[in-house]
């Protein structure tokens, strides 16, 4: 045997004892690098131009974005998922077109002499008979539900919980309220009522008459800006718990029950001079329900790119932002939601690109990479929960969800001082998560990594807000990226000319570094953590 053929044989035995991510990893700066804030502009002064309207779910213009995205990852060498690149997505809008009470032959319309904390289909003019049951309270001295023949009827009964003298909430004999006075109480006293048959609740406002109306009057213009419409899955059904949670003023629940406003009042405050139930000489009239739901479907879907990876392929790293946004104001303003999340979108395509690019250069990833743009975020996270629920990929398999959602302006707390980033998530559910965040960081980017919003007391709550949230519902370590919002959030002025380009490369080159090292590394990431 000739001595170059021995070497050969030396280099191929010796290969076979070489791990896989020595050939797979490579240096990963010169495709970081080809995130640029040129091609960012680029696709993002399409995504967010006022002939896509804004992008809201469902709209022919969110159909153009989707097939924009999904051409751009064509054109990396991003693979469809099942031979498409779109997920449908199975939502319907859903309005309350009717919906009204009536009683002493008065009517009462919803958003004008009413409110709801929830509404449910009712047929049209249901009568019900309606119990009067003081605060709607079953704890300590207040047992409004004994005795209470609530059984088919409505519970009418006031918002809120008693107060003392001293303006101490009686139950709990402090400034704290109990769980009947907190901003969802009505829901704990909708299930005594339903644990007493009740098919309804009434609740009269805990505020004057004048201050109801003003209420009332801001519900209708923010009804008027964002519309009626509310989106839901197609296949969910309807709550066996579900009934309507009414508001009405004092004035009104006075006419109900028979009497004066002033009456009512002083029986109300006679339930906190006593801290208990006092029986009431009141008898409220029967009413008449309607409450009538329309419903079509939406025609919606995620957009969706798949990178094989080599050795441990089965395992999946997702790359997520959403694309939708909040569309056309009633007034015919176009909200076109630059960075809200035009941002996060345009990064997930050069993401997309730089990985495609890789892989065409012989460095692909050891693990798979899925892209995903999602819709329905702005409707309540739909599109994220929906792919949760019906996964392309197992989430078993999913090792981590880097979640990038308005990264493209600076908030007042950081004027004059740009570089950095909020991150949140990243070490609630791995430990390991954090690490590579802040080792990639640092080894790269050098941004000032902010982790305020990630403290569980925070009263933004951004960690439940954007999509990365429906994967860590399931296990599955998450990161979000996010600048702050802005005075213009949600509103027409979040345009492409106030972007700060430069920050979305660094942010987007970031996720890319974070993605490579995920993808590349020997063992997947542990989930050992579990912080709230």
């Amino acid at each position: 045997m000739k001595k170059t053929n021995i070497y050969v044989l030396g280099l191929f035995l010796a290969a076979k004892f070489i791990p896989m991510s020595a050939f797979a990893q490579g240096d990963p700066v010169p495709y970081a690098l080809s995130i640029r804030a040129d091609d960012l502009k680029k696709h993002l002064t399409f995504i967010a131009s006022d002939s896509l309207k804004g992008r809201n779910t469902g709209s022919p213009e969110q159909k153009v974005a989707a097939n924009y995205i999904a051409d751009s990852f064509k054109k990396s060498g991003i693979a469809p998922v099942n031979g498409s690149y779109f997920q449908k997505v199975d939502l319907v809008n859903r309005a309350w077109t009717n919906v009204f009470i009536s009683a002493k032959g008065k009517k009462y319309e919803y958003l004008s002499e009413m409110m709801a904390n929830a509404l449910a289909p009712v047929a049209a003019n249901s009568k019900f008979p309606v119990v009067f049951a003081g605060f709607g309270v079953q704890q300590g001295g207040y047992t409004d539900f004994d005795k209470l023949n609530a059984k088919g009827k409505y519970v009418l009964a006031f918002e809120g919980e008693a107060k003392d003298a001293a303006g101490l909430y009686v139950l709990s004999g402090s400034k704290d309220p109990s769980v009947f006075g907190k901003g969802d109480g009505w829901k704990e006293k909708l299930k005594r009522a339903q644990a007493a048959g009740a098919k309804g609740l009434i609740l009269i406002a805990d505020r004057d008459t004048k201050s109801f109306g003003n209420q009332v009057r801001q519900r209708q213009v923010m009804m008027k800006r964002f519309g009626n419409e509310r989106m839901a899955f197609a296949d969910a059904a309807s709550a066996a718990n579900e009934a309507p949670v009414l508001l009405i003023s004092s004035e009104a629940a006075a006419e109900l029950l028979g009497t004066t406003e002033a009456e009512l009042l002083a029986y109300k405050a006679s339930l906190a001079t006593a801290k208990k139930s006092v029986a009431s000489k009141f008898k409220a009239a029967p009413i008449e329900v309607t409450i009538e739901r329309t419903e079509k479907p939406v025609d919606t879907y995620n957009v969706v790119g798949y990178l094989e990876g080599t050795d441990k392929k089965e395992e999946i790293v997702v790359l997520t932002a959403h694309y939708d946004h909040i569309g056309v104001s009633a007034d015919g303003q176009i909200n076109n939601g630059a960075n809200d999340d035009g941002s996060g979108t345009v990064t997930v395509m050069e993401l997309a690109e730089a990985f495609g690019k890789a892989a065409a250069e012989g460095k692909r990833p050891r693990r798979s990479i899925l892209f995903m743009t999602v819709t329905g975020e702005e409707k309540g996270l739909l599109g994220s929960e929906w792919y949760a629920n019906h996964p392309l990929f197992p989430l078993k398999n999913t090792v981590v969800d880097l979640n990038t959602d308005m990264t493209g302006r600076y908030d007042d707390e950081h004027k004059g001082k740009p570089d950095y980033i909020y991150e949140i998530g990243s070490d609630k559910l791995s430990s390991q998560l954090r690490e590579v965040l802040v080792e990639q960081n640092k080894k790269h980017i050098g941004l000032e990594l902010d982790f305020r919003f990630n403290d569980p007391n925070d009263p933004n709550r951004f960690y439940y807000r954007s999509d990365h949230y429906n994967f860590a519902k399931h296990g599955i370590p998450v990161a979000f990226f996010f600048n702050g919002v802005h005075d213009d959030y949600h509103m027409p002025g979040d345009e492409v000319d106030k972007i700060e380009f430069d920050q979305i490369q660094k942010v987007g080159r970031l996720v890319f570094y974070m993605a490579w090292e995920i993808a590349n590394r020997e063992q997947r990431l542990v989930v050992d953590s579990n912080k709230p």
